[in-house]
């Protein structure tokens, strides 16, 4: 009895690792903008020629929400592991400005701010899903921040009749000048300074 051959899978493996390629797409768009970002920078960030590029992510704008997506969940991520930590207040807020500083001022290559305000508070102008999507990224940001001062409040770090949401809405607004004014020549040091004068102010008003 003859033995048929095992067939081959058809058709070729993928050449690229998904993550690494949105991940190439994101640093892209990043350092200049969604405008200014052709398919041809795309291909060469990936390193995917465009029917590749097309057949994995889509056009250029749905290469760029994924990417969005991609950051927002990152961020939301590290900054809720961030703040349901056990450190103090003022610390666990300070950790969380670390945490943006070091993402604003990469190891390699100057400063470059933060993608999601960096590249989308042009697009939604005029883009109805990236504002949508903008909106709720900095209410994700509102409501972790929110949770921790209520947790502050329910274990004595902050009077009871202080007002979590407001507080929060004033940690994000922290955030938002670090991530507009390390793209303007800020120093890091300089912002970082501001952060924790900041931080400091809510929690003495608190």
């Amino acid at each position: 009895m003859v033995q048929k051959e095992a067939k081959k899978p058809r058709g070729r493996p993928r050449a690229y690792d998904p993550a690494q390629a949105l991940a190439g797409a994101q640093e892209t768009f990043w350092r200049q903008g969604y405008s200014a970002t052709s398919l041809d920078d795309l291909s060469e960030a990936t390193g995917m020629n465009r029917p590749s590029l097309y057949a994995a992510f889509g056009d250029k704008r749905a290469l760029y929400l994924a990417a969005m997506d991609d950051y927002v969940a990152a961020a939301q991520h590290a900054m809720g592991e961030t703040l349901s930590s056990d450190a103090p207040l003022e610390q666990a807020l300070l950790q969380v400005c670390d945490l943006a500083l070091g993402l604003y001022f990469p190891a390699q290559g100057g400063a470059r701010g933060c993608f999601l305000i960096g590249t989308s508070l042009a697009e939604a102008m005029n883009d109805d899903e990236v504002r949508e999507k903008l909106h709720a990224a900095l209410t994700g940001f509102d409501d972790a921040f929110e949770a921790r001062f209520k947790r502050a409040r329910k274990q004595g770090e902050i009077a009871a009749n202080t007002k979590p949401a407001v507080l929060a809405k004033l940690a994000s607004a922290i955030i938002h000048t670090l991530a507009l004014r390390s793209r303007t020549g800020d120093t890091r040091a300089s912002l970082r300074a501001t952060a924790v004068a900041g931080i400091k102010m809510i929690c003495a008003a608190s």
